[in-house]
């Protein structure tokens, strides 16, 4: 993706088209990351992604573990 903004539309997308797996970078201050810093979530955008994850999921018969 390139940059956090769209990170969680993405992920809500692939869920939804049922991909079976992704790579979401969190770090508790993306801004100091060493690398990818400007597609990274912290700690508290990836839990409310995962919030929102879960009834995507659940509507395609898929579960987030």
């Amino acid at each position: 993706m390139g940059h956090a903004y769209g990170v969680p539309d993405l992920t809500r997308a692939c869920t939804a088209m049922g991909v079976d797996g992704l790579l979401i970078e969190v770090h508790p201050d993306p801004s100091v990351a060493k690398s990818d810093a400007s597609q990274q979530l912290n700690h508290a955008e990836f839990a409310e992604l995962l919030k929102t994850l879960n009834p995507v999921a659940n509507a395609v018969g898929r579960q987030i573990i």
